[in-house]
């Protein structure tokens, strides 16, 4: 198997039940009661309790004052988005299968910002791109305008 089916299956395929599972998880701890902040303050512990043994079995403990003030960064927005995911499953009772289509349009932000912010114009279909982009939008819409 080469490196790049590996990576598509590691990082695409693997994440996306992970965290379509995860979704689900989320609505269903949204209503047993418990608060915003309790809520995120478990998932740290539980992160740091991963991230220790992940410290331990991989050997690699290096960090950067860069790399940890953009992590810190990744961790306030990733922390603010799954609140309001969490407020808008639980507290106004929000259908999964309505939210989560719709916050992982997600990744057309993830797009502009990689093109924009990062120069990843160098090898791009634009007419594929475009058509990805069409699709995505066309089923997140879909998806928010399923319910009844």
């Amino acid at each position: 198997m080469s490196k790049q089916t590996l990576a598509i299956l590691i990082g695409g395929l693997l994440p996306a039940l992970l965290y379509g599972a995860a979704g689900v998880l989320q609505k269903t701890a949204s209503k047993t009661g418990i608060g915003p902040g309790p809520y995120i303050l478990i998932i740290g512990v539980v992160a740091v309790v991963i991230g220790g043994v992940i410290t331990l079995v991989s050997q690699d403990a290096s960090v950067s004052w860069s790399g940890a003030g953009q992590t810190a960064g990744f961790a306030v927005l990733w922390s603010a988005a799954i609140v309001s995911i969490m407020l808008a499953l639980g507290r106004y009772d929000g259908p999964v299968s309505v939210i989560v289509p719709l916050y992982n349009m997600n990744t057309l932000i993830a797009v502009l910002l990689g093109l924009f912010v990062l120069g990843e114009w160098e090898g791009l279909n634009e007419w594929r791109l475009i058509a990805g982009a069409v699709m995505i939008v066309a089923g997140g819409a879909l998806a928010g305008t399923s319910v009844k």
